[in-house]
């Protein structure tokens, strides 16, 4: 079993600006070894919490079974369903800008037909 690498939060941060300031998050990925899934994580986590959030103390704490966070005192459904909502319009958000970035890639990577080397249209072949 590989043993858990631990970042530090100045190096998260550093790499999440990398990423938001329009570097692919594949170049990362290749050059630190990190899982995409993780770098998109650390996004999230920045625009949600800013660069504090980046460094969570590790493990849950005790009583915590589930991913979702435990209400606050005083707070009720509604606020809880609003900060539920609003952490997924985050990662809508994140998800149209990497999804914008790469069709912008894609197509400046593509060849026009009117230049030289470019695919033209063919007649149907006769058999």
């Amino acid at each position: 079993m590989a043993k858990k690498r631990v970042f530090t939060r100045d190096f998260k941060n550093r790499v999440v600006k990398r990423i938001l300031d329009g570097e692919s998050v594949s170049a990362i990925h290749q050059k630190h070894q990190i899982a995409r899934a993780i770098l998109y994580r650390w996004c999230e986590t920045y625009r949600r919490d800013g660069a504090g959030g980046l460094q969570r103390p590790r493990g849950r704490p005790p009583g915590i079974t589930s991913r979702a966070r435990p209400p606050a005192e005083g707070e009720d459904a509604t606020a809880q369903r609003i900060a539920e909502l609003e952490r997924k319009v985050g990662q809508q958000a994140m998800d149209l800008d990497f999804f914008r970035r790469a069709f912008k890639r894609v197509k400046e990577s593509r060849r026009k037909n009117t230049e030289p080397g470019g695919t033209a249209s063919t007649g149907k072949s006769e058999a």
